[in-house]
Protein backbone atom coordinates (compact mmCIF):
# COMPACT_ATOMS: atom_id res chain seq x y z
CA UNK A 1 0.00 0.00 0.00
CA UNK A 2 1.46 3.38 -0.94
CA UNK A 3 0.47 6.77 0.36
CA UNK A 4 1.63 10.36 0.56
CA UNK A 5 2.35 12.22 3.74
CA UNK A 6 3.51 15.75 4.48
CA UNK A 7 6.25 16.52 7.00
CA UNK A 8 7.51 20.11 7.26
CA UNK A 9 6.44 20.82 3.71
CA UNK A 10 8.24 17.81 2.16
CA UNK A 11 6.30 15.23 0.19
CA UNK A 12 7.53 11.69 0.71
CA UNK A 13 6.24 8.33 -0.48
CA UNK A 14 6.03 5.55 2.10
CA UNK A 15 5.38 1.86 1.56
CA UNK A 16 3.79 0.02 4.50
CA UNK A 17 2.37 -3.42 5.11
CA UNK A 18 4.73 -5.11 2.68
CA UNK A 19 5.05 -8.35 4.63
CA UNK A 20 5.79 -9.99 7.93
CA UNK A 21 8.77 -8.57 9.75
CA UNK A 22 9.59 -5.82 7.27
CA UNK A 23 10.36 -2.29 8.38
CA UNK A 24 9.24 0.47 6.04
CA UNK A 25 10.50 4.02 5.83
CA UNK A 26 12.71 6.46 4.02
CA UNK A 27 16.16 7.68 4.76
CA UNK A 28 17.08 7.53 8.42
CA UNK A 29 13.45 7.21 9.59
CA UNK A 30 12.21 3.66 10.14
CA UNK A 31 8.51 3.01 10.67
CA UNK A 32 7.09 -0.14 12.23
CA UNK A 33 4.43 -1.93 10.15
CA UNK A 34 2.41 -3.55 12.93
CA UNK A 35 -1.33 -3.32 12.35
CA UNK A 36 -4.05 -3.34 14.99
CA UNK A 37 -6.97 -5.51 13.87
CA UNK A 38 -10.26 -6.04 15.67
CA UNK A 39 -11.87 -9.45 15.28
CA UNK A 40 -15.46 -8.72 16.27
CA UNK A 41 -17.55 -7.82 18.05
CA UNK A 42 -20.02 -9.54 15.79
CA UNK A 43 -22.49 -12.39 15.86
CA UNK A 44 -22.90 -15.29 15.11
CA UNK A 45 -19.51 -16.37 13.80
CA UNK A 46 -17.62 -16.09 17.09
CA UNK A 47 -19.90 -18.19 19.37
CA UNK A 48 -21.41 -14.95 20.58
CA UNK A 49 -20.25 -11.36 20.70
CA UNK A 50 -16.55 -11.53 21.55
CA UNK A 51 -13.88 -9.04 20.50
CA UNK A 52 -10.22 -9.83 20.00
CA UNK A 53 -7.87 -6.86 19.69
CA UNK A 54 -4.90 -8.15 17.72
CA UNK A 55 -1.56 -6.64 16.83
CA UNK A 56 -0.38 -8.16 13.55
CA UNK A 57 3.03 -8.16 11.93
CA UNK A 58 1.98 -9.12 8.43
CA UNK A 59 0.22 -12.49 8.80
CA UNK A 60 1.61 -13.19 12.25
CA UNK A 61 -0.11 -12.30 15.53
CA UNK A 62 2.16 -10.27 17.82
CA UNK A 63 -0.28 -9.68 20.68
CA UNK A 64 -3.88 -10.50 21.56
CA UNK A 65 -6.24 -8.87 24.04
CA UNK A 66 -9.61 -10.61 24.53
CA UNK A 67 -12.23 -7.93 25.24
CA UNK A 68 -15.44 -9.21 26.81
CA UNK A 69 -18.65 -7.68 28.11
CA UNK A 70 -20.66 -7.09 24.94
CA UNK A 71 -23.33 -9.61 26.03
CA UNK A 72 -23.41 -8.65 29.71
CA UNK A 73 -26.99 -8.95 31.01
CA UNK A 74 -26.37 -8.43 34.71
CA UNK A 75 -27.50 -11.92 35.70
CA UNK A 76 -25.80 -11.75 39.11
CA UNK A 77 -27.75 -8.60 40.03
CA UNK A 78 -30.99 -10.02 38.66
CA UNK A 79 -30.55 -13.02 40.98
CA UNK A 80 -30.91 -10.66 43.93
CA UNK A 81 -34.47 -9.68 43.01
CA UNK A 82 -35.78 -13.15 42.08
CA UNK A 83 -36.87 -15.83 44.52
CA UNK A 84 -35.30 -19.28 44.66
CA UNK A 85 -37.70 -20.67 42.08
CA UNK A 86 -37.25 -17.80 39.66
CA UNK A 87 -33.45 -17.71 39.66
CA UNK A 88 -33.38 -21.09 37.92
CA UNK A 89 -34.74 -19.57 34.72
CA UNK A 90 -31.90 -17.02 34.75
CA UNK A 91 -29.19 -19.54 35.60
CA UNK A 92 -29.84 -21.88 32.70
CA UNK A 93 -29.09 -19.16 30.14
CA UNK A 94 -25.48 -18.09 30.67
CA UNK A 95 -24.18 -21.21 28.92
CA UNK A 96 -27.14 -22.00 26.70
CA UNK A 97 -25.55 -25.28 25.58
CA UNK A 98 -25.38 -26.54 29.20
CA UNK A 99 -28.75 -25.35 30.50
CA UNK A 100 -29.59 -28.40 32.61
CA UNK A 101 -26.17 -28.38 34.28
CA UNK A 102 -26.48 -24.65 35.03
CA UNK A 103 -29.83 -25.21 36.74
CA UNK A 104 -28.35 -28.07 38.69
CA UNK A 105 -25.59 -25.92 40.20
CA UNK A 106 -28.10 -23.38 41.50
CA UNK A 107 -30.43 -25.88 43.15
CA UNK A 108 -27.49 -27.75 44.69
CA UNK A 109 -26.31 -24.51 46.32
CA UNK A 110 -29.77 -23.75 47.73
CA UNK A 111 -30.27 -27.34 48.92
CA UNK A 112 -26.87 -27.34 50.61
CA UNK A 113 -27.64 -24.09 52.42
CA UNK A 114 -31.01 -25.47 53.57
CA UNK A 115 -29.58 -28.87 54.54
CA UNK A 116 -32.17 -30.50 52.30
CA UNK A 117 -32.19 -34.21 51.48
CA UNK A 118 -33.21 -34.94 47.87
CA UNK A 119 -35.04 -38.19 46.97
CA UNK A 120 -32.69 -40.83 45.58
CA UNK A 121 -34.68 -41.28 42.39
CA UNK A 122 -34.39 -37.55 41.65
CA UNK A 123 -30.63 -37.70 42.26
CA UNK A 124 -30.06 -40.45 39.68
CA UNK A 125 -32.39 -38.84 37.16
CA UNK A 126 -30.48 -35.57 37.55
CA UNK A 127 -27.24 -37.40 36.79
CA UNK A 128 -28.71 -39.11 33.71
CA UNK A 129 -30.04 -35.82 32.35
CA UNK A 130 -26.80 -33.98 33.15
CA UNK A 131 -24.78 -36.53 31.16
CA UNK A 132 -27.21 -36.32 28.23
CA UNK A 133 -26.86 -32.54 28.38
CA UNK A 134 -23.06 -32.99 28.30
CA UNK A 135 -23.38 -35.07 25.14
CA UNK A 136 -25.55 -32.40 23.51
CA UNK A 137 -23.03 -29.68 24.39
CA UNK A 138 -20.08 -31.63 23.02
CA UNK A 139 -21.85 -32.61 19.81
CA UNK A 140 -22.48 -28.96 19.04
CA UNK A 141 -18.76 -28.17 19.21
CA UNK A 142 -17.80 -31.39 17.41
CA UNK A 143 -19.89 -30.18 14.49
CA UNK A 144 -19.17 -26.45 14.59
CA UNK A 145 -15.40 -26.60 15.16
CA UNK A 146 -14.59 -28.42 11.87
CA UNK A 147 -17.01 -26.03 10.15
CA UNK A 148 -14.95 -23.06 11.32
CA UNK A 149 -11.84 -24.41 9.62
CA UNK A 150 -13.52 -25.44 6.40
CA UNK A 151 -15.16 -28.85 6.90
CA UNK A 152 -18.91 -28.64 6.37
CA UNK A 153 -19.91 -32.34 6.47
CA UNK A 154 -19.29 -33.12 10.20
CA UNK A 155 -21.98 -30.72 11.40
CA UNK A 156 -24.67 -32.74 9.64
CA UNK A 157 -23.58 -35.90 11.46
CA UNK A 158 -23.29 -34.06 14.77
CA UNK A 159 -26.78 -32.57 14.46
CA UNK A 160 -28.25 -35.94 13.51
CA UNK A 161 -27.05 -37.30 16.86
CA UNK A 162 -28.10 -34.14 18.68
CA UNK A 163 -31.65 -34.46 17.41
CA UNK A 164 -31.83 -38.05 18.66
CA UNK A 165 -30.89 -36.97 22.20
CA UNK A 166 -32.93 -33.76 21.98
CA UNK A 167 -36.06 -35.82 21.36
CA UNK A 168 -35.83 -37.56 24.75
CA UNK A 169 -34.81 -34.35 26.54
CA UNK A 170 -37.75 -32.52 25.03
CA UNK A 171 -40.13 -35.31 25.95
CA UNK A 172 -39.14 -35.25 29.60
CA UNK A 173 -38.92 -31.48 30.10
CA UNK A 174 -40.86 -29.80 27.30
CA UNK A 175 -37.80 -27.71 26.35
CA UNK A 176 -35.13 -28.11 23.70
CA UNK A 177 -32.55 -25.68 25.09
CA UNK A 178 -33.80 -24.15 28.37
CA UNK A 179 -35.19 -27.20 30.12
CA UNK A 180 -36.30 -25.67 33.43
CA UNK A 181 -36.62 -29.18 34.86
CA UNK A 182 -34.64 -28.82 38.09
CA UNK A 183 -36.36 -27.64 41.24
CA UNK A 184 -35.10 -27.02 44.74
CA UNK A 185 -35.61 -30.42 46.37
CA UNK A 186 -35.68 -32.51 43.19
CA UNK A 187 -37.16 -32.29 39.72
CA UNK A 188 -40.24 -30.63 38.26
CA UNK A 189 -42.25 -33.84 37.79
CA UNK A 190 -42.04 -37.56 37.22
CA UNK A 191 -40.74 -38.67 33.82
CA UNK A 192 -43.30 -40.04 31.32
CA UNK A 193 -44.10 -43.75 31.41
CA UNK A 194 -41.51 -45.73 29.44
CA UNK A 195 -39.21 -42.74 29.06
CA UNK A 196 -36.12 -44.47 30.44
CA UNK A 197 -36.48 -47.18 27.80
CA UNK A 198 -36.76 -44.60 25.02
CA UNK A 199 -33.78 -42.70 26.42
CA UNK A 200 -31.75 -45.90 26.54
CA UNK A 201 -32.70 -46.64 22.92
CA UNK A 202 -31.59 -43.14 21.89
CA UNK A 203 -28.26 -43.61 23.66
CA UNK A 204 -27.74 -46.92 21.85
CA UNK A 205 -28.53 -45.33 18.49
CA UNK A 206 -26.10 -42.45 19.04
CA UNK A 207 -23.40 -44.82 20.26
CA UNK A 208 -23.82 -46.97 17.15
CA UNK A 209 -23.68 -44.02 14.72
CA UNK A 210 -21.04 -41.87 16.46
CA UNK A 211 -18.14 -43.64 14.66
CA UNK A 212 -19.45 -42.07 11.43
CA UNK A 213 -18.45 -38.67 12.80
CA UNK A 214 -15.35 -40.05 14.47
CA UNK A 215 -13.93 -41.69 11.33
CA UNK A 216 -14.81 -38.69 9.20
CA UNK A 217 -12.77 -36.15 11.13
CA UNK A 218 -10.43 -37.53 13.82
CA UNK A 219 -7.73 -38.77 11.39
CA UNK A 220 -8.60 -36.57 8.44
CA UNK A 221 -5.32 -35.39 6.89
CA UNK A 222 -6.52 -31.82 6.32
CA UNK A 223 -7.96 -31.59 9.84
CA UNK A 224 -4.71 -32.94 11.29
CA UNK A 225 -2.69 -30.40 9.34
CA UNK A 226 -4.80 -27.56 10.73
CA UNK A 227 -4.84 -28.70 14.37
CA UNK A 228 -1.83 -30.84 15.36
CA UNK A 229 0.83 -28.75 17.09
CA UNK A 230 -1.30 -25.61 16.78
CA UNK A 231 -2.30 -23.55 19.82
CA UNK A 232 -0.40 -25.59 22.41
CA UNK A 233 -1.51 -24.80 25.97
CA UNK A 234 0.82 -26.24 28.58
CA UNK A 235 -0.48 -27.81 31.78
CA UNK A 236 1.21 -25.03 33.79
CA UNK A 237 -0.48 -22.29 31.75
CA UNK A 238 -3.85 -24.06 31.89
CA UNK A 239 -3.60 -24.19 35.68
CA UNK A 240 -2.39 -20.58 35.91
CA UNK A 241 -5.37 -19.30 33.92
CA UNK A 242 -7.81 -21.45 35.91
CA UNK A 243 -8.81 -23.42 32.82
CA UNK A 244 -10.89 -26.52 33.42
CA UNK A 245 -12.97 -29.10 31.63
CA UNK A 246 -11.93 -30.50 28.22
CA UNK A 247 -9.57 -27.56 27.55
CA UNK A 248 -7.54 -28.27 30.70
CA UNK A 249 -7.69 -32.07 30.41
CA UNK A 250 -6.31 -31.88 26.86
CA UNK A 251 -3.22 -30.25 28.39
CA UNK A 252 -2.78 -33.04 30.92
CA UNK A 253 -4.60 -31.57 33.95
CA UNK A 254 -6.29 -34.66 35.36
CA UNK A 255 -9.17 -32.90 37.14
CA UNK A 256 -12.85 -33.79 37.10
CA UNK A 257 -15.14 -32.87 39.98
CA UNK A 258 -17.39 -35.85 39.35
CA UNK A 259 -14.49 -38.03 40.47
CA UNK A 260 -12.39 -35.68 42.62
CA UNK A 261 -15.14 -33.92 44.63
CA UNK A 262 -18.27 -35.97 43.92
CA UNK A 263 -21.72 -34.39 44.10
CA UNK A 264 -25.12 -36.07 43.64
CA UNK A 265 -24.21 -39.79 43.57
CA UNK A 266 -21.18 -39.71 41.29
CA UNK A 267 -19.14 -41.35 44.03
CA UNK A 268 -21.10 -44.54 43.33
CA UNK A 269 -19.97 -44.56 39.68
CA UNK A 270 -16.59 -45.19 38.11
CA UNK A 271 -16.25 -41.92 36.19
CA UNK A 272 -13.75 -42.18 33.31
CA UNK A 273 -11.74 -38.97 32.96
CA UNK A 274 -10.48 -38.41 29.41
CA UNK A 275 -7.09 -36.67 29.29
CA UNK A 276 -4.43 -35.93 26.68
CA UNK A 277 -0.98 -34.42 27.01
CA UNK A 278 -0.38 -32.62 23.70
CA UNK A 279 -2.43 -29.54 24.69
CA UNK A 280 -3.00 -28.55 21.05
CA UNK A 281 -6.20 -27.96 19.06
CA UNK A 282 -6.40 -31.61 18.03
CA UNK A 283 -6.03 -32.85 21.61
CA UNK A 284 -8.88 -30.58 22.74
CA UNK A 285 -11.08 -31.95 19.94
CA UNK A 286 -10.20 -35.55 20.83
CA UNK A 287 -11.01 -35.04 24.51
CA UNK A 288 -14.44 -33.72 23.53
CA UNK A 289 -15.07 -36.63 21.19
CA UNK A 290 -13.93 -39.32 23.64
CA UNK A 291 -15.96 -37.69 26.43
CA UNK A 292 -19.14 -38.25 24.39
CA UNK A 293 -18.54 -42.01 24.47
CA UNK A 294 -17.88 -41.86 28.23
CA UNK A 295 -20.97 -39.75 28.98
CA UNK A 296 -23.24 -42.04 26.97
CA UNK A 297 -22.06 -44.94 29.14
CA UNK A 298 -22.58 -42.95 32.36
CA UNK A 299 -26.08 -41.86 31.30
CA UNK A 300 -27.02 -45.46 30.58
CA UNK A 301 -25.76 -46.59 33.99
CA UNK A 302 -27.82 -43.86 35.66
CA UNK A 303 -30.96 -44.89 33.76
CA UNK A 304 -30.44 -48.51 34.84
CA UNK A 305 -30.32 -47.32 38.44
CA UNK A 306 -33.46 -45.16 37.98
CA UNK A 307 -35.39 -48.21 36.77
CA UNK A 308 -34.60 -49.99 40.04
CA UNK A 309 -35.74 -47.09 42.23
CA UNK A 310 -39.22 -46.06 43.32
CA UNK A 311 -40.46 -43.17 45.38
CA UNK A 312 -40.98 -39.42 45.01
CA UNK A 313 -39.21 -37.21 42.51
CA UNK A 314 -39.16 -34.06 44.61
CA UNK A 315 -39.57 -32.67 48.12
CA UNK A 316 -42.67 -30.86 49.27
CA UNK A 317 -41.80 -27.19 49.77
CA UNK A 318 -43.57 -24.27 51.48
CA UNK A 319 -45.32 -21.73 49.28
CA UNK A 320 -42.65 -19.14 50.10
CA UNK A 321 -39.19 -20.70 50.11
CA UNK A 322 -36.59 -18.99 52.30
CA UNK A 323 -33.00 -20.16 52.69
CA UNK A 324 -31.53 -19.72 56.19
CA UNK A 325 -28.96 -17.02 56.83
CA UNK A 326 -25.49 -18.08 55.77
CA UNK A 327 -23.38 -18.75 52.72
CA UNK A 328 -22.24 -21.72 50.65
CA UNK A 329 -20.37 -22.56 47.46
CA UNK A 330 -21.51 -25.31 45.12
CA UNK A 331 -19.45 -26.30 42.10
CA UNK A 332 -20.18 -28.83 39.40
CA UNK A 333 -18.35 -30.34 36.45
CA UNK A 334 -20.23 -28.60 33.66
CA UNK A 335 -19.68 -29.69 30.05
CA UNK A 336 -17.22 -26.84 29.45
CA UNK A 337 -15.50 -27.05 32.84
CA UNK A 338 -15.96 -26.07 36.48
CA UNK A 339 -19.08 -24.03 37.16
CA UNK A 340 -19.47 -22.58 40.65
CA UNK A 341 -22.20 -20.69 42.50
CA UNK A 342 -21.39 -18.70 45.63
CA UNK A 343 -24.68 -18.11 47.42
CA UNK A 344 -25.11 -15.69 50.35
CA UNK A 345 -28.47 -15.58 52.13
CA UNK A 346 -29.87 -13.25 54.79
CA UNK A 347 -32.82 -15.48 55.49
CA UNK A 348 -35.05 -13.92 52.85
CA UNK A 349 -36.87 -15.41 49.88
CA UNK A 350 -34.27 -13.98 47.48
CA UNK A 351 -30.48 -14.43 47.51
CA UNK A 352 -28.56 -11.54 49.01
CA UNK A 353 -25.69 -12.35 46.63
CA UNK A 354 -25.24 -15.09 44.04
CA UNK A 355 -21.92 -15.00 42.21
CA UNK A 356 -20.98 -17.19 39.27
CA UNK A 357 -17.66 -18.82 38.49
CA UNK A 358 -18.04 -19.91 34.87
CA UNK A 359 -15.80 -22.22 32.84
CA UNK A 360 -15.76 -20.15 29.65
CA UNK A 361 -14.51 -17.01 31.41
CA UNK A 362 -11.33 -18.71 32.62
CA UNK A 363 -10.77 -20.72 29.43
CA UNK A 364 -10.92 -17.74 27.07
CA UNK A 365 -8.29 -15.79 29.05
CA UNK A 366 -5.68 -18.24 27.80
CA UNK A 367 -6.05 -16.76 24.31
CA UNK A 368 -3.72 -13.95 25.37
CA UNK A 369 -0.96 -16.56 25.66
CA UNK A 370 -1.97 -18.95 22.87
CA UNK A 371 -2.40 -16.52 19.97
CA UNK A 372 0.85 -14.46 19.94
CA UNK A 373 3.24 -16.01 17.43
CA UNK A 374 0.58 -17.85 15.43
CA UNK A 375 -0.53 -17.05 11.88
CA UNK A 376 -3.91 -15.49 11.16
CA UNK A 377 -5.35 -18.71 9.62
CA UNK A 378 -4.34 -20.62 12.77
CA UNK A 379 -6.02 -17.96 14.91
CA UNK A 380 -9.45 -19.28 13.86
CA UNK A 381 -8.45 -22.87 14.59
CA UNK A 382 -7.22 -21.92 18.07
CA UNK A 383 -10.20 -19.72 18.88
CA UNK A 384 -12.70 -22.44 17.98
CA UNK A 385 -10.82 -25.11 19.94
CA UNK A 386 -11.21 -23.25 23.26
CA UNK A 387 -14.89 -24.34 23.35
CA UNK A 388 -16.50 -21.34 25.03
CA UNK A 389 -19.95 -19.78 25.04
CA UNK A 390 -19.81 -15.98 25.26
CA UNK A 391 -22.89 -15.73 27.50
CA UNK A 392 -20.91 -17.91 29.92
CA UNK A 393 -18.13 -15.29 29.87
CA UNK A 394 -20.23 -12.14 30.17
CA UNK A 395 -23.09 -13.50 32.33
Amino acid sequence: MTGMTTDAGDLRELTVGTGAGLIAGTGDQQLGTDMVLNIGPQHPSTHGVLRLKLVLDGERVVACEPIVGYMHRGAEKLFEVRDYRQIIVLANRHDWLSAFSNELGVVLAVERLMGMEVPERATWLRMALAELNRVLNHLMFLGSYPLEIGAITPIFYAFRERETIQAVMEEVSGGRIHYMFNRVGGLKEEVPYGWTGRARAAIGEVRRRLPDLDHLIRRNDIFLARTVGVGVLSAADAAAFGASGPVARASGLDLDLRRDDPYLAYDELDVPVVTKTAGDCHARFEVLLDQVYASLDLAEQCLDRVDRLTGPINTRLPKVLKAPEGHTYAWTENPLGINGYYLVSRGEKTPWRLKLRTASYANVQALATLLPGCLVPDLIAILGSMFFVVGDIDK
